[in-house]
């Protein structure tokens, strides 16, 4: 069951409210670079994301907004640390939300600018604190960093944006902890309406943080907690949003795409089963179909194994089957296996 959060408009995207979850990634580019910066938020729009962060460590990162704005077509959030300037500058280039402290950006005054520059264009003020940024009497009140902990400085921080009037406001809690993690996001859905950007932080490199945020984000989604969700990877940020893409499809909480389920081999397979998974995987990334395709190694179990896939392909000695429903059609020779199974695909496009 989806938590009932508050709705909230970040350009054209709307989160919250039982909106679908929305995918997030962050730019490794440099944001004054316009045209590295627009090339990788092209391509990982294609890929599946529907909200970007860029890096803000400078006016001319702020200033890079508006011409960046011109050439993409999801929304675009800034991220800021400790200048509430630059806070300013991006809201005032065309950011469609922001991402600050509001514990490091400078006193209260300064706060206030900020909410004051956000609530003139209504944009949506992301409070984001991490298991790193707690302030020394909080560690010194629960002894070392928890769950609990984070929860409070978060709120901390909300209650800031609160007292200067404006309640356009998602929530970013993050831990590389996993347990910590998780724990946090069911202590603070509890305490709050605000939509929560939900993610792992500093999860590793590909296979590693692929691991660690696919139990954390999948246990927290499954609780029906979050409103957007970023995996975040020490690598390409495309494999960021595939990633995600496949948390939130295994969970039932999105449709679309080619499911590939293979079998993980034995004594029996006789073809290169792991090359032609891999083949099949990226042959039907481009595929906008909500089946089931299976890759079976054994010609014999396959079929009826893999009887829930809309379509499958079967290995055998040097030949293999292609088949519907767990329904063999086709017998053909290991080499036409691929093609006969795109064939297959074009007739359901």
């Amino acid at each position: 069951m989806r938590q009932d959060t508050k709705e909230i408009n970040i350009g054209k995207t709307v989160i919250g409210g039982g909106n679908p979850i929305a995918i997030q990634s962050m730019c490794n580019t440099k944001t004054n670079d316009v045209e590295s910066t627009v090339n990788q938020i092209n391509r990982l729009t294609e890929a599946g994301c529907e909200i970007i962060r860029v890096a803000v460590p400078d006016m001319s990162a702020a200033k890079a907004i508006g011409e960046i704005k011109k050439h993409i077509s999801i929304p675009i959030v800034a991220d800021i640390h400790f200048d509430y300037r630059l806070a300013i500058a991006s809201i005032e280039n065309g950011a469609d939300k922001i991402r600050i402290n509001p514990g490091n950006i400078g006193g209260n005054d300064k706060v206030r600018a900020v909410v004051d520059a956000a609530r003139e264009r209504i944009i949506p003020i992301r409070v984001g604190v991490n298991s790193g940024s707690l302030e020394k009497h909080i560690l010194e009140k629960y002894g070392r960093v928890t769950a609990e902990g984070i929860v409070e400085s978060a709120l901390d921080k909300v209650h800031m944006i609160e007292d200067c009037g404006y309640d356009n406001i998602v929530i970013s809690i993050k831990s590389s902890d996993v347990p910590m993690c998780i724990k946090a996001h069911e202590l603070i859905s509890l305490k709050t309406h605000y939509p929560l950007h939900i993610g792992i932080t500093e999860s590793g490199t590909l296979y590693n943080g692929t691991v660690k945020s696919s139990v954390g984000l999948g246990i927290i989604l499954y609780e029906g907690i979050g409103d957007t969700i970023r995996v975040s990877l020490t690598g390409d940020p495309v494999e960021e949003v595939l990633c995600a893409k496949r948390i939130l499809k295994t969970l039932g909480l999105r449709k679309g795409g080619v499911e590939v389920i293979s079998c993980p081999t034995c004594g029996r397979t006789q073809i290169d089963l792991i090359s032609l998974a891999n083949q099949v995987t990226q042959m039907v990334e481009k595929y906008d179909l909500d089946i089931k395709v299976a890759v079976m190694g054994c010609g014999v179990n396959g079929p009826g194994e893999a009887k829930e896939a809309d379509l499958g392909i079967a290995g055998g000695n040097g030949e293999g089957m292609l088949f519907k429903k767990g329904e063999i059609i086709r017998k053909l020779p290991e080499n036409e296996l691929l093609n006969a199974l795109k064939e297959e695909l074009d007739k359901l496009v």
